[in-house]
């Protein structure tokens, strides 16, 4: 049995696309990345620990866990705390590049891997009207970075260097060649 350790709709709808079938059980304690550790090596380790919670009571199974950040200059964007958070990450991300950095974690009995990946993306310049227009949708307000590439979101982004779905939430391809070697 596969297990996916996230209540997110679009890490549900990655894996509905790769075709596998799962149970959604969703880790209850929300981590956040330590400040002593590299962003890189932080989103595994959220990963690990969403995917450890649901496996301790669910053994048998193998077991996704997953943590996105969005990473401006060295800054992690998480979700908005509201409006003004919401803007104030838009206007920041407004014409320039940023990274979206995708950890993810897969127990089972035999074995575990962690691994991330990451993804660029260029953000158009954007009007103090256009922010605001956005966040006036509620969209941005539960979306690391305050934004959904699947969603209104999109038409912000000029460029996507690496795998789309990273920015989404879970990385499709490497997820699916990590999957079958479990």
């Amino acid at each position: 049995m596969l297990i996916l350790a996230s209540n997110s709709p679009r890490r549900k709808e990655i894996l509905e696309l790769m075709g596998l079938e799962f149970k959604i059980i969703p880790a209850k304690n929300e981590t956040e990345i330590p400040n002593n550790i590299p962003i890189k090596k932080g989103v595994e380790k959220v990963a690990f620990l969403k995917a450890q919670e649901v496996f301790e009571k669910n053994k048998n199974a193998t077991v996704i866990g997953a943590d996105t950040v969005v990473v401006l200059e060295d800054e992690i964007l998480g979700k908005p705390k509201n409006k003004k958070d919401a803007f104030s990450m838009l206007k920041k991300l407004s014409g320039k590049e940023h990274q979206v950095i995708t950890g993810v974690a897969i127990i089972s009995k035999e074995k575990i891997k962690v691994f991330f990946e990451k993804a660029t993306v260029l953000f158009a310049e954007l009007t103090e009207n256009e922010i605001n227009q956005y966040i006036s949708t509620n969209e941005p307000m539960d979306k690391a970075g305050s934004y959904a590439v699947q969603g209104i979101g999109a038409k912000f982004v000029k460029k996507i260097n690496g795998d789309f779905y990273t920015v989404m939430g879970l990385p499709c391809q490497r997820l699916y060649e990590e999957l079958k070697k479990f």
